[in-house]
This record gives C-alpha cells, sequence and structure tokens, in this order.
C-alpha cells in the first residue's frame, strides 16, 4: 500500500515513520525542505498511484482549507482524502460536500497521542463511510497500538464524527488536566506535605486516580521539580471551546470542562502553580512550546 501525507510536523514525522516501520510505502510532503520527500503537493498527487489515499496532518483552519483545495486540484475522481488533524466536525462536512462534486472521497480521523504516538501508537477516531473505512484499515491499524482493534480504533459514524468525538476528548483532557494541576497547587502549598513529586509518584499504581496523564505529571516533576522554567500562561488550541459551545448548543450540562477552559483565561492574567502544571502536561503529552518562567 502507498499513501500520501501532508504535514510532516511532530506528530505527522512521527507518522511517517511508523507507517513506514509497518511496512507501509510513505510520501510525504512539508514546506521544511528538511524532511519533505517531494517539492510540491502536485509532485505529491503524482507519486502516489491512482486510487489514491492522501492523509492531511496539518493545523485547522485556513492551513487545512488550503491544503484540501490544492489537492483536490491534482487528484481524480475515486481518490481519497483524510484529514486528521483537528479540525472542526462542521468543516469536515463541508469539506465532503465540496469534495463529493468532483467525485472525491473524504474522511475525517481524531487523533490523539501526540508526541508519544511514535513509540506507543495513536488512538483512532473514523468518521466517513464504511468503504473509506475499509480502504484506510491498512493504515489506521499501523498507526494504532498492538492489541484489539477496539481498544484503539472506532468508526464513530458520518464524516463529522470522528472528528466530533476528538473534540470531546480534548475537552474531558481539559478538565483531567486541571484536576491534576489543581491538586499540585494545593499539596505545593502546604507546608506538612516534604514530598510533593513522591506524592504522585506514589499514585501511579493501585490508586482511582492512576492514568498516563498522572505518568506525564511525574515526569515533568522529575525534570522541572518545582515548574521553575514554565509560565503559567497555556494556550488552548480550540477544541475545548468548541466543546463548551456543542454542551450549550445541545442543552448538557459541562461545568467541569468549561471551568477548565476558563482556567486557561484566567492563566494568562495571573501568576498560577496550577496553570503552570496545565502548561507542564500538555509540553508532555503534544510537545506544546511553554513560556519561560517570568515571560
Amino acid at each position: 500500500m502507498h499513501v500520501g501525507l501532508v504535514g510532516l510536523g511532530k506528530m505527522g514525522f512521527n507518522m511517517r515513520a511508523r507507517l513506514r516501520e509497518a511496512g507501509i510505502e510513505v510520501t510525504g510532503y512539508d514546506r521544511n525542505p528538511d524532511v519533505t520527500d517531494v517539492a510540491d503537493l502536485a509532485g505529491l498527487v503524482a507519486a502516489v498511484k491512482a486510487p489514491r489515499l492522501i492523509w492531511v496532518m496539518v493545523p485547522s483552519g485556513d492551513i487545512t482549507d488550503s491544503v484540501i483545495t490544492e489537492l483536490a486540484q491534482h487528484m481524480e475522481a475515486g481518490d481519497l482524502i483524510v484529514d486528521g488533524g483537528n479540525s472542526r466536525f462542521t468543516e469536515d462536512q463541508r469539506h465532503h460536500a465540496e469534495l463529493g462534486e468532483k467525485n472525491i472521497g473524504f474522511m475525517d480521523v481524531g487523533v490523539s497521542g501526540g508526541v508519544w504516538g511514535l513509540k506507543n501508537g495513536y488512538g483512532l477516531m473514523a468518521g466517513g463511510s464504511a468503504q473509506h473505512v475499509e480502504w484506510a484499515l491498512p493504515i489506521l491499524d499501523a498507526l494504532r497500538p498492538e492489541g484489539d482493534r477496539a481498544d484503539s480504533f472506532v468508526h464513530v459514524g458520518d464524516v463529522g464524527a470522528g472528528h466530533y468525538a476528538k473534540m470531546v476528548h480534548n475537552g474531558i483532557e481539559y478538565g483531567l488536566m486541571q484536576a491534576y494541576a489543581e491538586g499540585y497547587e494545593l499539596l505545593s502549598k502546604k507546608e506538612i506535605i516534604k514530598d510533593l513529586p513522591g506524592t504522585f509518584r506514589a499514585w501511579q499504581k493501585g490508586t482511582v486516580v492512576r492514568s498516563w496523564l498522572l505518568d506525564l505529571m511525574v515526569k515533568a516533576l522529575d525534570e522541572d521539580p518545582g515548574l521553575e522554567t514554565i509560565d503559567d500562561y497555556v494556550e488552548d488550541s480550540g477544541e475545548g471551546r468548541w466543546t463548551v459551545e456543542e454542551a450549550i448548543a445541545n442543552a448538557v450540562p459541562a461545568p467541569a470542562i468549561t471551568a477548565a477552559l476558563f482556567a486557561r483565561f484566567s492563566s494568562r492574567e495571573d501568576n498560577s502553580p496550577a496553570m503552570k502544571m496545565v502548561s507542564a502536561l500538555r509540553h508532555q503529552f503534544g510537545g506544546h512550546a511553554t513560556k519561560p518562567s517570568g515571560s
């Protein structure tokens, strides 16, 4: 199988490597000449034999729009574009309709795993037709962790469903990180707590709050015990806002996720140990940039 991959940033670069390790031929394109396999999108399409499957792994919004629009100018009827970024589900539905006019297929896949995906595999949530999911299955199986497919992959539903599921996943992530971070700040304020990193380390096995995020929290404290090199400014990449908007639109109470989103807004005004931890966690799992302390 031969696949085209657009976007060789942190995740895309690792995804290309993981697919190649699984024996799948990958031609990648990126604007960075140090990592790209071809000079441009036209060259990428030309390099992949029809019917083509081109996986797009670029930031959501205008960049995704421009890439899909340009790809469509070079691709043919019967080809398939997969958006593996963090696009909003309504954008997926629009892309599906526009590409459908040219008989080009479209599928959306929510991808979770961050910078650890190369080693551990990715959790995958697909939206699209059963036919397109079946076509992409060798790629999806190569990207996900070993073991039962149902433990790391789901065909959620029609186009847009994959990114909707990923949106809610990231909203939950906001709430989980905020809870860990607030616990960190509370423990750090109490003088009777003599071993703060050790407390979290002791929670990693056997407790009901154990998780991969907790493991990354311990790793962050090992690297910087006082989080002295990290500023408390925490960005939000869109999915948290969209989750809250969808909660409002569907009259679903989501106080924990909403409060976590608002906490990120407040982090841009106040000095907060809790928000330093949220920033540290985002860096640990996603490679998101942190601001130096005092910046």
